[in-house]
């Protein structure tokens, strides 16, 4: 068990019913954000830089989102859904954009290829979580 299930599974404002959600979307964000932040990087050491200026930004512009739906998703106290669900979307739709746009570079870079399906993930569990709420 992770740190993150343990919080999750022991913090008293679950009323939803929907901690495994928010344990499984807390993961998924912190994860996509750091593949985000690698592809970018990844993405400026390549030769062929000035063909990745889209990628870099999709990649940096999810990444924050991703950063700022983690942070939102572990205080659980007094939440307010209306902008949590806000979030949430906007997230989605972050991940799906750069998930699509480092598909056009995945059959020539791995760390695309690989971008592509944690942002895929992380799309699933912001509307895993949209869905539950």
């Amino acid at each position: 068990m992770n740190t993150i299930e343990q919080m999750t599974r022991t913090h008293p404002k679950d009323p939803e019913g929907v901690g495994e959600k928010v344990r499984a979307c807390i993961e998924a964000c912190g994860e996509c954000a750091q593949a985000c932040t690698l592809c970018a990087d990844a993405c400026l050491g390549e030769e062929g830089v000035a063909d990745l200026v889209a990628c870099v930004r999709s990649d940096l512009d999810c990444a924050d989102l991703c950063e700022t739906t983690h942070r939102l998703l572990s205080r659980r106290t007094a939440r307010d859904d209306a902008l949590l669900k806000t979030v949430l979307e906007a997230c989605a739709q972050a991940c799906r954009r750069c998930g699509d746009e480092c598909e056009r570079h995945a059959g020539h870079h791995e760390h695309c290829r690989v971008c592509a399906e944690v942002c895929r993930r992380c799309e699933d569990a912001c509307r895993d979580l949209l869905a539950a709420l």
